[in-house]
């Protein structure tokens, strides 16, 4: 399975009350396949608000953004918790709507070892017919994969990829002694170039939501051999990559990118408590951040 260069986390939009907004769904859905040139979606991930959303509204965002994607890119859907159990029933039931894949994070809170780690992700990869791409991410989820337990999950049949938010050494890694055909995506916007430079596939990304178009032109120049051409680009939106995510010191995520998204045309709503909408400061340095 290959979901393409560039994957949008995509957000969940909600109306006043906090319900989600299915017309603005709809309309980003749109935006993020044509005009931000998004080669796959992942619903209910992080910066989707998953811990948030229950499951009968997960379930109705994956059936919903297939339907109006139509084919047009892939639909992975966030169906990783720190429930082993539940995540299997998640993703049987994603699967029979016709995603095109599951992202499951590392289970967060209760502090496996790395091989209650590797169990978790087998007994779900197990269970379902689906290709599964994995997700560390230690700075949210307090214990994270190291790379030989990656590896050692890249071969399951059907675990084909991962989502990298540790260091690039690691990346570098796991590129170097996974299967051929497993794929390595950077977590982070920031790394995008220097994450593939040493093998990484593509990018699974939140400032897409933003300057989708220009990270796809980067990875481009990239693969074309205009090295000089996108190190530029890449210097271009760092202030994009980073911004949205410490406006002016570090701020929850997708908080930054909803707020963005709100300023320029879509209305996304806010974010459900936990979070909460920037300061006035923080807005006005997402202002000054937009393209």
């Amino acid at each position: 399975m290959d979901f393409g260069r560039l994957i949008t986390a995509m957000v969940t939009p909600f109306d006043d009350q906090g319900v989600i907004d299915w017309e603005q769904t709809a309309r980003l859905i749109d935006y993020l396949i044509d005009e931000q040139k998004s080669d796959a979606l992942v619903i209910c991930g992080t910066t989707g608000e998953s811990p948030t959303l229950n499951e009968e509204e997960k379930l109705s965002l994956f059936e919903f953004a297939l339907k109006q994607a139509n084919g047009r890119c892939k639909i992975i859907a966030g169906t990783g918790s720190n429930n082993t159990a539940e995540s299997i029933q998640l993703t049987a039931k994603a699967e029979k709507y016709g995603v095109d894949g599951v992202l499951l994070v590392a289970p967060y809170y209760n502090k496996p070892n790395q091989e209650g780690l590797y169990r978790h992700f087998e007994a779900i990869a197990r269970s379902t017919e689906l290709p599964v791409m994995l997700y560390n991410v230690p700075s949210r989820t307090v214990i994270g994969l190291t790379a030989e337990t990656t590896l050692r999950l890249a071969q399951l049949p059907n675990v084909v990829a991962t989502k990298e938010c540790a260091s690039l050494e690691q990346v570098t890694q796991i590129v170097a002694g996974a299967p051929e055909g497993f794929k390595v995506y950077s977590g982070d916007d920031s790394a995008t170039l220097p994450a593939m430079s040493v093998g990484a596939y593509g990018i699974v990304s939140v400032a897409s939501h933003i300057i989708g178009h220009q990270m796809k032109e980067m990875i481009g120049a990239f693969l074309d051999g205009r090295v000089v051409e996108s190190a530029k680009l890449h210097q271009r939106l760092l202030p994009v990559f980073k911004g949205l995510f410490e406006c002016p010191h570090p701020v929850p995520n997708p908080v930054a990118v909803k707020y963005a998204l709100n300023q320029t045309g879509f209305a996304v709503g806010s974010v459900r408590l936990p979070l909460v909408p920037p300061t006035e400061a923080e807005a006005a340095f997402i202002r000054n951040l937009l393209p």
